[in-house]
């Protein structure tokens, strides 16, 4: 399944990369990166008992998205184990690798690290304010991502340098990264936002998802004010949006350039 893409997009000034996109959840689709990761996209539909593809057969780059299930949901996402197998294997074969939310989550576990369910102090809803610590900047995705005139607003902390927002919407957590990797953004209430592992860029929030797909969540979670989330959401939307852009411009840039 190939995404459309439109001419004007910034993707559309080179041939388009061959990236595979991992869907988990009928209800966590692409939305907006649908028109920024280009033409080359094949869409698995591993929700639908699609296969996962072995590292050799994902082309370009790897795209994991985001899910309702936990990292560790195998008896009821029984694809789970072979997209961890697939996350370690392309990290660190060189393969440019990008996890979102439960994709991220899922890119920890395979290296190492672990995720708590259900995790104190609770669900992270809304457009949340990102953090990002100084290696980030050297980051090959985060740092030109950051370096954009729609990034980061001024840091609001000791350790960051940067603060952009973000779609958040999870309730387990990231607790430990892999051994060997890069600490990259931190939120207040949770620390471990984005990290990278070899080849692969990890993060916890939703650079993907546009405003209507967050309130369709919010309005589906029973533990949060879904008026007060949404509101959140569209009043930081234009900022959400153009770093979300910037992230997508910049992975297919690092892919283009060879990861």
């Amino acid at each position: 399944m190939l995404a459309s893409e439109p001419s004007d997009s910034p993707v559309a000034l080179a041939a388009a990369p061959r990236i595979t996109v991992i869907q988990n959840d009928r209800d966590v689709p692409m939305d907006r990166f649908a028109a920024r990761l280009g033409a080359g996209v094949r869409l698995v539909l591993a929700f639908a008992g699609e296969p996962i593809p072995a590292t050799d057969d994902v082309g370009d780059a790897l795209v994991v998205l985001g899910g309702t299930m936990s990292a560790y949901s195998d008896e009821d996402a029984p694809w789970l184990p072979a997209v961890r197998d697939l996350l370690a294997d392309a990290a660190r074969s060189g393969v440019p690798t990008l996890g979102i939310c439960l994709g991220g989550q899922l890119l920890a576990v395979a290296g190492g690290g672990s995720v708590q369910v259900s995790a104190p102090p609770g669900r992270e809803a809304g457009a949340a304010a990102i953090a990002w610590r100084a290696a980030a900047l050297d980051d090959p995705v985060t740092g030109p991502a950051l370096a954009s005139p729609s990034g980061p607003s001024p840091a609001a902390g000791a350790d960051a340098v940067a603060v952009t927002r973000a779609v958040s919407m999870h309730a387990d957590a990231i607790v430990e990264l892999p051994g060997d990797a890069t600490w990259l953004a931190s939120s207040d209430m949770y620390p471990y936002q984005a990290f990278r592992w070899g080849s692969a860029l990890g993060v916890q929030f939703h650079p993907e998802a546009g405003t209507e797909l967050a309130a369709r969540w919010a309005a589906q979670c029973g533990d949060v004010d879904a008026v007060a989330v949404v509101a959140d959401i569209e009043e930081h939307a234009e900022a959400a949006a153009g770093f979300g852009d910037g992230l997508a411009d910049a992975f297919v840039a690092a892919v283009r350039a060879g990861g």
